[in-house]
């Protein structure tokens, strides 16, 4: 006969990005007092990385607790965009149910069908929350049916079909049960956690505990976060690690942590079903299992999908490089790319032929850019190659990485939208118009394709669409794409931009920079208006005559620059060329920066670098 603690709930927070995950925690915890009455927590509280707030996404998985009725409700806060999957996959084991939310008016979007498909093959509950329920625009009755579809469609077993529906607004504070009354606080769905979610199921013996997250302290070192399955842990307890190749370190435990709002608090003992966070481990890594000496036996490792798209991070070596940040060297910049496989187990990272480049490899170009972002504001500085998608060859066939796109956009951008995305190879599978102008198009299109699609979406439908993406998996090669891109204005020398020489150079396209910038040869500066590149000298200056003075340049008007983001630059950049990234800059480049060396590359033809 299993047994049960009834007083704890384990719960995972699960959606499609911008469904209002950490906006219903943020409620939670403030509904269930956590915190003082007059204490200032703003909004988004778990979304504490600068990147999460910047971008308005989560990141990162977190825990959080939250008390109500004498029970204990865990609760894990998931990333909803699908480059960060890998960090959903890990953290649902720790979980018996979860919270599935779903946008009052988008109805069940591509994310919603991965994390859901993945909560079933893991048996987890399964709540519906019907979210946003404030806006005007919601649709009840065509959401829920779309969700009954889903879950028809990826049930494994009828017990699934059997769940229970809140619908909630974050913003009003409020759940309910009926979808035509107005609720006055979360009770109903705190209810509805503690009626449907199992408690976590107590098994007798040693201590097995799987780690699905890590942290870090200065004071503490690494702390490893995971669930006990069987067993206790206390202070100054002896324990094995046990890694994923079956070798054993033994460690003493030095401190115990459960969570509660937003605080760790050290307690002296935990038991089969709290989730903790322990110190005194030096090596332990997510999927290792920590167990008791006496019986050290190994938890099933975590799975994580493989990575889809890959790109060179090397050393900065333009002749800017090491002026503006502060770890330069390929070994500084090795070790921080391994210490990062310690956390992103998405990730991978492999040596290359030259000691200066790292092939890194992860699930989407947005994955790799937060990377990337996170390093420059560390004070790394490193350039960056294309992303590609990564292929497989599979019964002697060419296999490649496939996604569903979902595009939500107005009529007018239709005709522009299917032109593009045929170009890249996009096969439209299905197409939905409302009375309102508004049109949905579902299409499945090669990873490639996507890449540098983001930045030209937003340009075409001027703001007004938005665009979701979700890995398939591999299909056979879809066919060459050919290039949607211009060619570039390449800087001529080095020294300073001036007004006089970028006016030169906006008579043949678009610039990057302004006026007094300084750039060196082989720095793109531009993009040309034709389909081939083109050097200009932007340093070259008006000279005085006995007519006009040198300043004379001073009255000329400049169209502004186009600044691109991180990004934006990623998605911009052919084959032959890089981006430079510093913690003060972002700047685009040819891979080979003398004019002569590029001519001669392109005279001896494709065996050379040159994708022109």
């Amino acid at each position: 006969m299993p047994q049960y603690r009834d007083d704890i709930r384990n719960i995972a927070i699960i959606a499609h990005v911008d469904h209002g995950k950490t906006s219903l925690v943020d409620v939670l915890l403030k509904q269930s007092h956590v915190f003082r009455e007059n204490q200032e927590v703003g909004e988004l509280i778990l979304d504490r990385n600068a990147l999460e707030r910047e971008k308005g996404i989560t990141i990162l998985a977190k825990n959080t607790a939250v008390e109500f009725r004498g029970h204990k409700i865990n609760i894990i806060d998931t990333p909803g965009h699908a480059d960060f999957s890998g960090e959903v996959e890990r953290v649902l084991n720790m979980a018996e149910g979860c919270l599935l939310l779903i946008d009052s008016t988008d109805g069940p979007m591509p994310q919603t069908r991965f994390v859901l498909k993945q909560a079933m093959e893991k048996k987890l509950k399964p709540i519906v929350v019907i979210t946003k329920m404030d806006r005007p625009t919601r649709r009840i009755k065509e959401v829920l049916s779309m969700t009954q579809d889903l879950f028809l469609e990826l049930a494994t077993e009828d017990s699934q079909l059997d769940y229970p529906v809140i619908y909630s607004s974050s913003r009003a504070g409020f759940a309910t049960t009926d979808p035509d009354v107005m609720g006055t606080d979360m009770v109903p769905l705190f209810e509805a956690i503690i009626n449907n979610v199992p408690p976590p199921e107590i098994e007798e013996g040693y201590l097995q505990l799987l780690v699905s997250n890590l942290d870090y302290s200065t004071h503490k070192g690494r702390i490893a976060i995971g669930r006990i399955r069987r067993g206790s842990i206390s202070p100054r307890d002896p324990v094995v690690v046990i890694d994923k190749n079956g070798e054993q370190h033994r460690y003493n435990i030095s401190e115990v942590f459960t969570h509660m709002g937003l605080a760790r608090q050290e307690v002296d003992k935990a038991g089969a079903g709290d989730i903790v966070a322990v110190t005194g481990m030096e090596e332990v890594n997510i999927g290792d299992t920590i167990a008791s000496p006496d019986q050290p036996e190994a938890l099933p490792g975590i799975t994580i999908g493989e990575p889809t798209v890959k790109m060179t991070f090397g050393v900065n070596t333009s002749p800017f490089g090491g002026r503006e940040g502060k770890y330069c060297t390929s070994r500084q910049l090795r070790a921080r790319l391994y210490r990062e496989l310690e956390t992103n187990i998405s990730l991978r990272v492999e040596d290359t032929d030259s000691p200066d480049v790292f092939l890194v490899s992860g699930r989407g170009e947005l994955h790799l850019s937060i990377l990337i972002e996170t390093m420059r504001r560390e004070g790394y500085e490193l350039e960056l190659s294309k992303p590609e998608a990564i292929t497989k060859v599979i019964d002697g066939k060419v296999m490649e990485p496939m996604e569903a796109l979902i595009v939500d956009t107005v009529d007018d951008c239709i005709g522009d939208l299917t032109e593009m995305l045929a170009k890249r190879k996009g096969r439209m599978t299905n197409m939905h118009h409302d009375d309102m102008g508004n049109v949905r198009m579902e299409y499945h299109i090669p990873t490639r394709g996507l890449i540098g699609f983001r930045s030209a979406f937003l340009t075409t439908t001027r703001g007004r669409g938005v665009m979701n993406t979700l890995f398939l998996g591999y299909e056979p090669w879809q066919g060459e794409i050919g290039t949607t891109r211009s060619g570039v204005l390449i800087a001529a020398q080095a020294g300073t931009a001036v007004t006089y020489g970028l006016n030169n150079a906006q008579g043949r396209g678009l610039t990057f920079i302004d006026p007094m910038t300084e750039v060196y040869e082989g720095m793109v500066v531009g993009l040309h208006a034709r389909g081939s590149d083109l050097v200009v000298n932007v340093c070259k200056e008006k000279k005085m005559t006995n007519i006009r003075s040198s300043t004379s340049d001073i009255a000329i008007k400049l169209t502004t620059p186009v600044k691109m983001s991180l990004e934006e630059s990623l998605d911009f950049i052919e084959g032959d060329e890089l981006v430079e990234v510093t913690p003060k800059n972002i700047r685009l480049r040819k891979k080979m920066l003398s004019a002569h060396d590029r001519k001669r590359a392109e005279r001896a033809g494709p065996g050379e670098e040159s994708d022109e």
